[in-house]
């Protein structure tokens, strides 16, 4: 029985965890918070993250990291962005025999402007195997086991056929890519452009400003995206186009939630209080803006959203000038 441990213990952690408890793998949930622990364990359940979610027997929430790590054959990393770089320096002693990485975490570093990928090669070594995960795939609906299609990104051979096969379930149906580059990419960048989303519906535009926001947002993330490595084939796909539509639009999302409490004119601090979870978005915006100046790209809708979080700007101002930009070809840009 193939033992996996989930670094994380959040909705999207637990989510996962209990897609591949029911497939019979002995899941190990390493938890920050004890009171999470005690919870998952003697309730089967998590009520801080996702609760009414029954979980499987197979399904241990454990504290200790030595303890969670012990003799895992594959770790799912399913925490913010932000905390991989410090709790790498802390679990990094109970690594040394686990091969197989798998990367959950759709955002990219504040601090270093890398990506998860990058900080855990870096961390651990080029001698191990990395895949990453993305696609559109809310935590909460996983967890009740509604159909979704989602993609495992890594190397050229067999053992990402291997990790396609271990994730994939009756109701979680995976595809399998080898450009890891462009999935992380495209899971990072979405949820920029959810903020945006979110905040033309906390403006009340309309459903034609929506899409058309959706759509100007996909060429912004193909434009960075493609500069930095992905491939363009990536961005059409579940882990580009899939994800955009689900974070620009569903209520589940939490970027989009911040994005649409802005747009209500609420500030920032007060939003993050109120939407409790991490937004990857607020955070990877600050690094999107200074790869788009470095790299000499423009991403105007990024930019307005920057503008917004950390300038305090007012959404209608940044309206306005996306509204009266110059006018050009459709697709001139890529």
């Amino acid at each position: 029985m193939l033992k996996i441990t989930i670094v994380g213990a959040g909705s999207w952690g637990t989510a996962l965890g209990k897609v591949l408890a029911e497939k019979g793998f002995e899941i190990n949930l390493l938890a920050r918070r004890k009171e999470v622990v005690e919870a998952i364990n003697s309730l089967k359940e998590n009520p801080y993250y996702l609760p009414g979610i029954s979980l499987p027997e197979n399904i241990k929430a454990i504290f200790d990291p030595e303890e969670a790590l012990y003799r895992a054959e594959l770790v799912i990393w399913a925490i913010p962005s932000h905390t991989l770089e410090k709790n790498l320096k802390n679990l990094k002693p109970y690594l040394k025999n686990v091969q197989l990485h798998l990367s959950g975490i759709k955002g990219i570093d504040i601090e270093t402007g890398k990506t998860p990928l990058t900080i855990l090669k870096d961390a651990l070594g080029e001698n191990k195997l990395y895949f990453v995960l993305g696609g559109p795939s809310f935590a909460l609906e996983v967890a009740k086991g509604l159909p979704t299609a989602v993609v495992v990104a890594g190397p050229e051979r067999k053992e990402t056929a291997k990790v396609q096969e271990i994730l994939a379930w009756k109701y979680f149906r995976v595809y399998r890519s080898y450009d890891p580059v462009g999935v992380e990419l495209a899971g990072a960048l979405k949820n920029v452009i959810a903020i945006a989303s979110g905040i033309c519906d906390g403006l009340k535009l309309g459903l034609n400003a929506r899409a058309s926001l959706i759509t100007r947002g996909l060429i912004e993330i193909i434009k960075l995206g493609t500069r930095l490595g992905g491939k363009l084939e990536t961005f059409y796909g579940l882990a580009g186009l899939g994800d955009l539509v689900l974070t620009c639009t569903g209520a589940l999302s939490r970027n989009y939630q911040v994005g649409l409490k802005l747009g209500e004119g609420k500030a920032l601090s007060e939003v993050l209080k109120e939407v409790k979870q991490v937004a990857e978005g607020v955070k990877t915006v600050s690094v999107i803006k200074d790869l788009a100046e470095k790299l000499c790209v423009s991403l105007p809708i990024c930019e307005e959203v920057h503008n917004i979080i950390y300038k305090g700007e007012n959404p209608k101002n940044s309206l306005q000038r996306l509204l009266s930009r110059s006018l050009k070809e459709e697709f001139e840009e890529i």
